[in-house]
């Protein structure tokens, strides 16, 4: 317990002290630079404090004006015009469908200083439960991003100077890891086979995933003047995607071909030898698509996808995704000894915070078995060091 505090009941920064009065804690006011102020009541009671806040909340909404709480469809335009200019497509394409499938239709028609802690978390339980087409209810990763935006959202209308009830970041909702699915050695050997056997430029793509980890984007923009034979390196710089296309244009999607989803994301990986020694023999003279051997036709991923699953089944292994291919690289890096801060450059990831959440447990495994042959070496040494000493005891 941190400031002599007990834990706050979740989403209303009510919190009971050691003294044993409540305290409630409000936004009071934001800077110009949107920092929070807090304000705080206290009572003998959860009850009185609670009553304490809300009055709190009313009269700091009067003070603010109804100019100054417009509605939140309003400041929600807003902000995605102003993020325009920094994101990519695909990520706005991505906030449109958040925003349009469960943001607006749930608060869009309230204004600003409604949207209460209250509001937020019986709509989390509402996504969660029963959201969706289905109504199957959202996975909770979907949940997050909703809970992503309107907390940029909030941001940016206390920037403007406009009142907001709430803080959303209090509100969390969590997220269980999933096991994931890594080929095994008898597997990659069978894939390694089969496409050695079968070089078509598609295949060769998906043996350089398996060697390189690279996502299926990358694969799919990656071209022949991107691989230096000579330095044994790729050079990764671009990624292709299909994205909704939302102006009223026909067809409903486009491809896109723009740079990774992060600054991390641009890399110069090197190539195995393994790998090096199949491309040098595949290698064409033409500067276009690794995957066609074409500089003007690509492959997207949806259709190497469907290459990949195909091969799978052909050679009887499990079905799974093509990401598969990334996960089994950074697991046999692992396995030979890799350290996470050069496997997270190695991958792209934007932070190593995301490398050790994904393989953070493959890592401590094999660290832990590293242990088991340390202590089983010194062991040894320690039988071999015991042995000359007492071979060679002075004597007196």
């Amino acid at each position: 317990m941190k400031g002599g505090y007990f834990m706050p009941k979740k989403g209303e920064n009510i919190y009971k002290r050691k003294d044993g009065r409540w305290e409630g804690r409000y936004i009071k006011a934001r800077t110009n630079e949107g920092k929070i102020i807090y304000g705080y009541v206290y009572s003998r009671t959860y009850r009185e404090t609670k009553i304490k806040l809300k009055e709190k909340s009313s009269t700091i909404n009067v003070r603010f004006g109804k100019k100054q709480t417009p509605l939140f469809s309003t400041l929600a335009s807003e902000w995605y015009e102003s993020i325009k200019a920094y994101t990519k497509p695909s990520t706005q394409n991505k906030y449109h469908n958040l925003l349009t499938l469960y943001i607006l239709p749930q608060y869009g028609k309230q204004t600003f200083d409604a949207i209460t802690y209250e509001f937020i978390e019986s709509y989390c339980r509402f996504l969660l439960k029963s959201g969706g087409k289905n109504e199957q209810g959202l996975s909770p990763k979907t949940v997050n991003d909703v809970l992503s935006i309107i907390r940029s959202i909030t941001k940016f209308a206390a920037k403007k100077g406009i009142y907001v009830a709430c803080d959303p970041s209090a509100i969390q909702v969590k997220q269980d890891s999933k096991p994931i699915r890594v080929l095994n050695k008898i597997e990659q050997k069978q894939l390694c086979t089969y496409i050695l056997k079968n070089p078509e430029p598609c295949n060769i793509g998906i043996l350089v995933c398996l060697f390189t980890g690279l996502r299926i984007g990358e694969i799919c923009a990656l071209r022949w003047e991107d691989i230096s034979l000579s330095e044994q390196t790729i050079y990764i710089h671009q990624t292709l995607q299909r994205i909704q296309n939302l102006s009223d244009n026909i067809p409903k999607t486009k491809i896109i071909i723009t740079t990774p989803k992060s600054a991390c994301s641009i890399r110069t990986i090197p190539l195995p030898d393994e790998l090096y020694n199949i491309l040098i023999k595949h290698q064409k003279p033409s500067r276009g698509y690794l995957l066609t051997n074409d500089d003007n036709k690509f492959i997207e991923p949806r259709t190497l996808q469907n290459r990949f699953k195909k091969i799978l089944k052909d050679i009887h292994i499990a079905d799974t995704n093509f990401h598969t291919l990334r996960h089994t690289f950074a697991t046999r890096c692992i396995e030979a000894g890799m350290d996470l801060a050069t496997l997270q450059k190695v991958l792209g990831h934007a932070n190593i915070q995301t490398t050790i959440n994904i393989y953070g447990d493959i890592f401590d495994y094999h660290q832990k078995n590293q242990m088991y042959k340390y202590t089983e070496y010194m062991q040894k040494m320690n039988d071999k060091y015991k042995k000359i000493f007492e071979n060679n005891t002075i004597k007196e």
